[in-house]
């Protein structure tokens, strides 16, 4: 979206971007059509900028503002800051401080209007929602400029707004019935599982008082739709100021399992804390700082002021260590770095990967610039940065022969040894259930070994398995016992609830309507709702089909029997019912004629206009008999299922593109392996690899399409050349097999004139061979194909896999039939 039509009437609003720290520095005011009317630069403040056709007095500026937003609604993104950053300046120029009659903040609407985000900055929700000023997407770069960011502020209040005008019209809130990570935002019930959640927080205090301070595991055993990633939600949200919780899908590539577990862990630790403007290694940060000077027995003066300041409060250590930008801060920082590295040394030595670890963790959370963070979480990740890159953020290179599993390892030990200083890690392995299919037997039994290492490695951290019974079950039947009595130290079940506590769950949901759940449904409606509780999630899909008939006017959909009778879907419950329905409707008529012979007045109705009389009685209620075939038919058709799947999981994807991720390439062909090895239920693929001792670029060949896939986005440098390289090689002499080498355009640009450069040219001349250009996409595409044969296996899509799987993935396969990767396998 570009811009958002304003709701409002004139002169309604302006938008206010204050920057300062304690006192005003800058101000933009956008008025209510979106116009630049005010921007002034306080030329009394130290970090004054000389633009004199702009830089005026505070006083002045102050006087205009007052002047230009009397009776207005105030709108700021934060704020509480920007109002506090007002009032100082008041303060200093004597003026009285006149508190405005209404004031929104952008900041606090978004997470009403967004309780799902895992974020509430500026530039997350305006990646998040794709807006534009100018017709440009938000550039980090240009950030913190008042003129800037006020012209973003007022475009994310306008896509509030809509949001929320939308909202006026009932939405349904029934209609999210899974939680994908803990870090999203779901109502929760407290009471439901509440002795297996006490178990979890128990089993984090031992850790905790454990004079060995070892790891321990938890298996959380529970059938599909039950809550299980729902109850680790519960862990972050009650948790999340205490502990780092670490959360770990499924991997998908046998030789990076440890790699994939860290770079997950680099995800989590940057995602914010809920209210807070700091994400989990800050916080990870400020409080293992707080251990370590206390450890540390440091007598100066300096570090006893810092203490005094943060060992009640230790967040405050990024508010108290000067101004952005000063020489006062930067001595700061870098005793802070001097300090930490040191008690690193006294403690475990200054051997391997650990010190430059430490140096990366304290490097990440002392810039503020979001840049700059991310080019410290790509070295974190142990990528290849350019020499000017090192340079800007004063770390040194990892050597290209470095290992990234055995980084990856030591560095989630250190993640674990620092956890020593506060809390407990919670390290949780979800969505795991791929790791039964027959081609990931390797992937599974690597990681075991890879589990087996953390909890020899690594200190301090409870590890939770996620897993549907019938997969624990196979983890025992593989796992060697010594693996198996480390991971299910506590095996907590989750049974289905009651119907009293679904009832509660519904009701929970129905709260977010302003309502009460029989005020949205009748008791009989509800017991139809429930039905036969499979789960959870099922009773939550049964009612937001009820609600869309209900209140959208949307006809439940209509089961529609196969000719096969083997893959009848319906089958013998649903015969039952309607032999039930039809002799109710033989007495019903028997009855009618015994009444008619004896008042010899009535007559024996016609039966078609009898059924059409019951058809339009009351069309905006649901029938109360329960006996009836309306419940048979709450299940979606499979091709609306699948395609209103895609749908709204292609919008979710969208609205994540812009959050930074740690690219693997081994992970895109684990994820080409999973869709070619699904897809082989409805064609034909034979897949092999191409037979070489040199390093090429993760791939796939597909035999019988004479068609070879690659990937090569992780990795720039004379990395990237030597695997180019040596594709090229085999694009020349294996003429009859097609190239395709694809590179994320979030990857760093192959600068011209290199060899990487030349290589590229190179394949693109080939008869044979292409480069191509991942882009946003493709990339969204490729990643809903997969996360759609995920869910399915994970059933967090309910989709049969016996019945319904074959039919799903052709439904699928035309759904996509124009993109490049369904038209070349099938």
């Amino acid at each position: 979206m570009e811009r958002y039509l304003n709701p409002f009437k004139p002169l309604d609003f302006v938008v206010i971007d204050t920057e300062g720290r304690r006192e005003l520095r800058e101000i933009a005011i956008i008025n209510h059509e979106g116009k630049l009317i005010y921007e002034a630069l306080n030329q009394e403040h130290p970090q004054a900028v000389e633009r004199a056709f702009k830089s005026k007095p505070l006083q002045t500026i102050l006087l205009d503002f007052l002047e230009i937003t009397r009776q207005k609604i105030l709108v700021f993104h934060h704020a509480l800051h920007d109002i506090q950053v007002l009032k100082n300046s008041f303060k200093k120029v004597n003026l009285a401080w006149q508190n405005p009659s209404q004031v929104h903040c952008t900041h606090k609407l978004a997470q009403q209007s967004f309780p799902q985000y895992c974020s509430y900055s500026l530039e997350y929700l305006s990646k998040k929602l794709n807006l534009k000023v100018d017709r440009q997407y938000f550039d980090p770069r240009q950030a913190h400029v008042a003129r800037y960011d006020a012209l973003f502020t007022y475009q994310l209040y306008l896509a509030i707004q809509h949001t929320m005008s939308q909202a006026s019209i009932q939405v349904n809130p029934f209609g999210s019935s899974r939680v994908d990570n803990p870090f999203q935002s779901h109502p929760d019930n407290s009471k439901i599982y509440h002795a297996q959640y006490t178990t979890l927080e128990s089993v984090i205090d031992d850790i905790k008082y454990d004079p060995n301070h070892q790891s321990k595991g938890a298996v959380v055993i529970g059938k599909p739709g039950t809550g299980k990633t729902h109850l680790i939600m519960r862990l972050a949200k009650r948790r999340l100021e205490l502990n780092r919780l670490l959360f770990v899908p499924c991997p998908n590539d046998a030789n990076t399992i440890k790699y994939h577990t860290y770079s997950c862990i680099l995800e989590s630790l940057n995602k914010s804390i809920p209210g807070t403007r700091f994400n989990q290694l800050e916080y990870f940060l400020a409080n293992t700082f707080v251990g370590i000077i206390k450890s540390s027995n440091h007598d100066t003066q300096k570090i006893k002021s810092i203490l005094d300041k943060i060992q009640n409060e230790p967040l405050k250590l990024y508010e108290i260590l000067g101004g952005e930008g000063t020489k006062t801060r930067r001595n700061n920082w870098d005793s802070i770095e001097k300090i930490t590295t040191e008690w690193w040394f006294r403690k475990y030595g200054a051997t391997g990967y650990a010190p430059e670890i430490i140096k990366g963790i304290v490097r990440f959370c002392r810039y503020s610039d979001l840049g700059y963070k991310q080019l410290v979480k790509k070295w974190l990740a142990a990528d290849e940065l350019e020499p000017e890159e090192l340079d800007k953020i004063g770390l040194s290179s990892w050597h290209n022969e470095i290992s990234k599993e055995d980084f990856s390892l030591e560095a989630i030990a250190v993640l674990g040894k620092l956890s020593l200083l506060h809390e407990p890690l919670i390290m949780v392995f979800d969505q795991l259930e791929m790791l039964g299919l027959k081609h990931n037997q390797n992937i599974l039994l690597n990681f075991g070994e890879a589990v087996k290492e953390i909890f020899t490695l690594v200190p301090h951290a409870l590890v939770i398995l996620n897993l549907f019974p019938e997969r624990w079950q196979q983890l025992k039947q593989t796992f060697d016992g010594s693996i198996i009595d480390r991971i299910s130290q506590h095996q907590i079940f989750l049974e289905q609830p009651t119907a009293d506590e679904i009832k509660d769950i519904l009701q929970l949901k129905a709260q977010q309507t302003g309502t009460g759940l029989t005020n949205l449904f009748t008791s009989q409606e509800i017991e139809q709702i429930i039905g036969e509780r499979r789960s959870i999630r099922a009773v939550l899909n049964n009612a937001a089909e009820y609600f869309r008939y209900k209140y959208k006017n949307i006809p439940l959909p209509e089961k529609k029997a196969d000719n096969n009778s083997s893959e009848n879907l319906l089958g013998e419950n649903v015969l039952t019912r309607l032999n039930k329905l039809e002799a109710q409707q033989n007495r019903l008529e028997k009855l009618l004629q015994n009444i008619a012979q004896a008042f010899n007045t009535f007559t024996v109705p016609d039966k078609t206009s009898v059924e059409s009389e019951v058809a339009n009685h009351n069309p905006t209620h649901i029938p109360r008999d329960s006996s009836n075939n309306l419940s048979l038919n709450l299940v979606p058709t499979l091709e609306e299922k699948v395609r209103g799947y895609l749908e709204t999981q292609q919008t979710i994807l969208e609205q994540d593109y812009n959050e930074a991720e740690i690219l693997l390439d081994e992970k895109d062909v684990g994820k080409l392996q999973d869709i070619i090895e699904a897809l082989k239920k409805i064609t034909e693929l034979d897949t092999d690899v191409l037979p070489s001792k040199r390093v090429l670029p993760p791939h796939r060949i597909i035999l019988n399409k004479n068609l070879c896939i690659g990937f090569l986005s992780s990795c720039k440098g004379s990395k990237f050349t030597s695997r180019i390289q040596n594709y090229n090689e085999f694009v020349a002499t294996k003429e009859q097999i097609r190239f395709l080498l694809w590179r994320d355009v979030r990857s760093d640009v192959i600068r011209n004139k290199t060899i990487g450069s030349r290589e590229i040219s190179k394949l693109n001349n080939t008869k044979n061979g292409e480069f191509m250009a991942f882009d946003r996409n493709n990339r969204i595409t490729f990643e809903l194909i997969h996360k759609f044969i995920s869910d399915i296996y994970n059933q967090d899509l309910e989709i049969d896999l016996d019945t319904e799987l074959e039919p799903a993935l052709k439904i699928l396969a035309d759904y996509f039939r124009e993109y490049w990767l369904i038209e070349e396998l099938l």
